[in-house]
């Protein structure tokens, strides 16, 4: 058995949506690079697009998204405007057409925009893009803003899916964080979701947040399972201070400890699995019937920017400022700032300025890591095998995989390895096991628990 008492795994580790992750991006791959990876997308590739909308009413203080606070509609207008040149450009950039099956749009808070603005832009997606006519549209939520009005165009619009932020309703905790939101708002929104034709909701949680108990962290998830989410999110605060300067504002000394997050991870997880939800990877609830519940079982759950997935496009195209998009040759981002994304845009350039293209051996470790995150186990000689790779590249990974196998956090049956049942919260230090670049990077990570 595990000891996730220690503080051996008491680590600050990528949360491995991608792999290499984002700290190995360069300006080595731009704007031209992408331009010729989006030409040779073959037709038959399925394909995702995601829309970043980085506007928000108020800063919530533990938020780790690029977004921008505005009370004013003109900025986010004039953003949606470039957004929508942007999707012009690459539209025209692609040889091929190419079938979209999945849409999300991120933030900040993409239902701030003017509803009639939704409506123009999925229109306009339509029109541009092949989309499926079971395509998953989904879109993130603040319950606090989303009026009447937006629902309605969201039905209108053809979105089959939200992700509500919750994260806690412990009145305390909301106050600390600067997020105060009642529960029968966030029902009344999911109620007007369903009236309109959206069905999939999911709803974020996060622990380890100031002043949060174990006995908050269960309250909170009562109050959610009487309003029946599909899905549920729950992520671990990532405090990270001198990357986000916001945080500042929380009051480090209200923090819940290392042990003390586990219990609350731990608690969230008991909770809802005796309510009836599978656990998905390791921070993931779906219920039994739910698509990502059979894509675990069958193995086919995938890991993106979104978190757990069951979208399997072998293309992912971001939009707007600092979208992350991956084609087979590798991953893009756009620029950070929105002044210097809506100029290049404006000037009728891709709006690229950093990337990185995949090796094979990345592409090996990726399948590796995508695999211990999503399965909780993977047979190493397998994928190696697969993929016409040599395992001798791997003896560094296999020393520490040893170490782990020592410490009960995982198992060895052949060259397949399993974490344990009770280390399920330690899959982050198991991925990072395959990481070849984690400790060339200066970049400051959150908890792994």
């Amino acid at each position: 058995m595990s000891d996730l008492s220690g503080t051996r795994y008491d680590e600050r580790l990528p949360r491995y949506t991608s792999y290499p992750t984002a700290p190995q991006f360069s300006n080595a791959v731009a704007a031209t690079s992408y331009e010729h990876w989006l030409a040779s997308v073959p037709a038959s590739a399925k394909t995702s697009l995601y829309f970043h909308v980085p506007f928000c009413r108020s800063m919530c203080s533990y938020c780790g998204c690029h977004t921008t606070i505005t009370q004013k509609n003109e900025p986010i207008d004039d953003y949606v405007d470039v957004m929508r040149r942007e999707i012009e450009l690459v539209a025209r950039k692609i040889t091929a057409p190419l079938g979209v099956h999945h849409i999300h749009f991120g933030g900040g808070t993409p239902t701030i925009v003017a509803p009639e603005v939704l409506r123009s832009l999925t229109a306009s997606l339509r029109r541009l893009f092949d989309i499926a006519t079971d395509a998953e549209l989904a879109v993130e939520i603040d319950p606090r803003t989303l009026t009447p009005e937006m629902t309605e165009a969201l039905g209108q619009s053809g979105f089959t899916r939200a992700s509500l932020g919750v994260q806690s309703f412990d009145p305390r905790v909301q106050k600390a964080i600067n997020r105060v939101q009642s529960v029968e708002c966030t029902a009344a929104a999911v109620d007007g979701l369903r009236a309109n034709g959206i069905r999939g909701i999911n709803f974020d949680l996060i622990y380890g947040l100031p002043l949060q108990t174990v006995e908050s962290c269960i309250a909170t998830v009562n109050d959610c399972l009487a309003m029946r989410p599909d899905r549920l999110s729950v992520f671990g605060y990532a405090h990270i201070p001198d990357f986000k300067k916001h945080q500042r504002k929380i009051d480090e000394a209200a923090l819940p400890g290392g042990a003390e997050r586990r219990e609350q991870a731990e608690a969230i997880a008991r909770t809802l699995v005796a309510a009836g939800y599978l656990r998905i990877g390791f921070d993931h609830f779906a219920r039994a019937d739910d698509a990502m519940a059979r894509a675990q079982a069958e193995s086919r759950l995938r890991r993106n920017f979104q978190g757990y997935t069951t979208d399997v496009c072998e293309a992912l195209i971001g939009f707007g400022a600092s979208a992350i998009g991956r084609l087979p040759q590798g991953y893009v981002q756009n620029e950070v700032v929105i002044g210097r994304y809506a100029e290049r845009v404006k000037q009728g350039e891709l709006a690229t300025v950093k990337g990185y293209r995949l090796t094979e051996d990345d592409a090996l470790r990726a399948e590796l890591i995508e695999r211990v995150m999503c399965d909780l186990a993977v047979d190493i000689e397998e994928v190696c095998t697969r993929r016409g790779a040599s395992t001798v590249s791997l003896a560094p990974v296999m020393a520490r995989l040893q170490t782990l196998a020592d410490d009960g956090v995982i198992r060895f049956n052949g060259s397949r390895i399993e974490i344990a049942d009770d280390a399920r919260l330690l899959v982050r230090s198991v991925a990072a096991a395959f990481d070849a670049y984690l400790m060339r990077s200066n970049r400051t990570y959150s908890r792994a628990v």
